[in-house]
């Protein structure tokens, strides 16, 4: 289990990328949506796509979703209790890029820009990833820097988003 000691941060405007390709890959997101309280506050949260494996590919279909939310952890806290999460929900060593029950991702955070060892922000991969671009461009907001907004809209344009759908549960 990942720790770190809580200190006093100004609540701050964060996106979330959420992920699942292993058992019941929706109710992973819900579970991972509701165990994020009380430290995120969630704002905003996209519809919830399905889309092809990345990177390696002989896996199982994601779905995924980007919730926006606001915290007072900073970075680092808030990449700990994403860990904490997974962990809580399952979430098993693999390989890179393997399947996975649950993960979750800092995308975007108050526009701060971070180059750690364990936190890279905004998302290293976050640019040239479709499937995490088509559901944060629908929840962008006005308080989400018009810069990073502006890149978001602009590569989002220049990527094959065809193989992404809106996922609906079959009844």
């Amino acid at each position: 289990m990942y720790t770190l000691p809580m200190q006093d941060h100004p609540l701050e405007l964060i996106a979330l990328g959420l992920g699942s390709n292993l058992g019941d890959r929706a109710t992973h997101l819900a579970a991972a949506r509701a165990a994020l309280p009380p430290q995120v506050t969630l704002t905003d949260e996209s519809s919830l796509y399905e889309t092809a494996a990345w990177g390696y590919t002989d896996q199982p279909a994601f779905l995924n979703q980007v919730i926006l939310g606001k915290t007072s952890l900073t970075p680092l806290e808030l990449l700990a209790h994403l860990k904490n999460i997974e962990q809580a929900l399952g979430r098993q060593a693999s390989f890179r890029y393997g399947p996975r029950e649950i993960d979750l991702d800092i995308l975007y955070y108050a526009n701060q820009k971070i180059f750690l060892p364990e936190l890279t922000i905004p998302h290293p991969q976050l640019f040239g990833r479709a499937f995490v671009l088509v559901p944060l461009a629908e929840v962008l907001t006005p308080q989400v820097d018009a810069a990073f907004a502006a890149q978001v809209t602009t590569t989002l344009a220049e990527l094959d988003t065809s193989s992404i759908r809106k996922w609906v549960p079959t009844p």
